[in-house]
């Protein structure tokens, strides 16, 4: 049963801004294993890799229905299956989670749907 679905779309340029005010915007964001990830890439592909990671946080914590409250950037993790899809490997939820991350132009989009694994609604 769906539990809650999110999405969120971000400007990449504004993540980029962040990050080239800030370097350590990135350890903010991005787990151990995400930033191994992240620093094998070059610009621009790091800031669409950041945009993505954001964005796709982001909408998790819309589907899980409270925001960032109690929930960190840190608390979910999204590395990439055996065909290079990404796939939330960590977070606080129990079910299965379903995430898509598409890139066009200068926004990055993230939708996540959050699977029960039990027939209850959330409240």
């Amino acid at each position: 049963m769906i539990y809650g679905h999110g999405i969120d779309l971000q400007d990449i340029s504004a993540i980029q801004r962040a990050y080239d005010k800030k370097q350590n915007f990135a350890h903010k964001i991005l787990t151990a294993k995400e930033l191994e990830l992240f620093q094998t890439l070059k610009a621009p592909r790091t800031y669409e890799f950041l945009a993505g990671r954001w964005a796709a946080k982001e909408a998790f914590s819309k589907a899980l229905g409270t925001g960032f409250v109690g929930l960190s950037f840190q608390d979910i993790e999204i590395l990439k299956d055996s065909k290079g899809a990404p796939i939330v490997t960590a977070s606080p939820f129990e079910g299965k989670v379903h995430l898509s991350i598409s890139h066009s132009g200068s926004f990055v989009q993230a939708s996540v749907i959050l699977e029960s694994i039990e027939e209850n609604e959330r409240n």
